[in-house]
């Protein structure tokens, strides 16, 4: 076999693997567009069907009038950008003294911050409830805002540590030496630089708030309050499972966070400290 039919075969094997991850990544999505639309008749036949013989908007105008699902959305909305605002706002500097400072136990505050991100959460699930009743917030999104960065800013200041340090230290130095203050060059110099590490650091802890249950569950109980996994829950009536309510909700829940994905996604370039200096 010729060297040019090995490249071909070895191109076509690659986007016969390519197809087949997109199809096992893309299918359960289809599949919730897919049910989203189909009757409770339909869904329950024993032979399913992969196109919707008769279409209905039914599940989404069940969220839309009978359920305060917007509202939930805004709700889990407002909680996940602000916990990952907050999060980022107190990781950062964490990450940098870590990354940059040598001192007495710094290992020791490296290990801390990963530990305290592996902790289950649902060893915090009364001791949090307990802190949040003291402050008197529970039932309300404000308390929410209290528990998620405990889970959040662990990470966050896990994740940003190799971002900082893969900031080259002579460009800092050189700010130094034309004056800056270790304040300024940790937000003037080494915060733009590291901007695609914390955007994705961002977008991960915007996620890990935006789906959150447990926590929510614990905590929330009026209807006005409620995040939509909360609201998506209680759709099932004993073991009656509206599925396509239930996946309506899911495709509606998939839009705000592909939002923010492709928002933010022109700010994740990296190499943006590439000829800062000389090798």
């Amino acid at each position: 076999m010729s060297m040019k039919r090995k490249k071909k075969l070895l191109y076509i094997l690659r986007m016969v693997m390519v197809a087949v991850c997109l199809i096992a990544a893309l299918f359960p999505i289809y599949w919730m567009l897919n049910t989203s639309f189909k009757t409770q008749f339909e869904i329950y036949q024993k032979t399913p069907t992969f196109l919707p013989k008769d279409p209905t908007l039914d599940g989404y105008k069940y969220l839309f009038t009978k359920t305060p699902y917007l509202n939930a959305l805004k709700n889990s909305f407002l909680v996940a950008f602000v916990c990952a605002l907050v999060s980022i706002a107190l990781g950062y500097p964490v990450s940098y003294v870590v990354a940059r400072l040598n001192f007495r136990g710094r290992q020791g505050v490296s290990k801390l911050i990963l530990f305290s991100y592996l902790i289950p959460t649902s060893v915090l699930y009364i001791p949090l409830f307990l802190f949040v009743s003291k402050c008197g917030l529970t039932d309300n999104i404000l308390g929410l805002m209290l528990i998620y960065p405990t889970f959040t800013l662990p990470y966050v200041s896990w994740m940003l540590i190799p971002h900082v340090r893969a900031v080259p230290r002579d460009i800092e130095e050189a700010a130094t030496v034309d004056g800056c203050t270790r304040l300024q060059c940790m937000y003037r110099i080494v915060f733009p630089l590291a901007t695609p590490g914390i955007i994705s650091t961002f977008i991960f802890a915007f996620s890990m708030c935006w789906g959150e249950y447990m926590y929510a569950l614990v905590n929330i109980s009026s209807s006005e309050m409620k995040t939509f996994p909360l609201v998506i829950s209680n759709l099932i009536f004993g073991d009656i499972y509206p599925w396509n309510q239930i996946m309506a909700g899911a495709i509606l829940a998939c839009v705000p966070i592909l939002l923010v994905y492709i928002f933010f996604s022109n700010l994740m370039v990296g190499g943006a400290t590439e000829g800062g200096v000389k090798a």
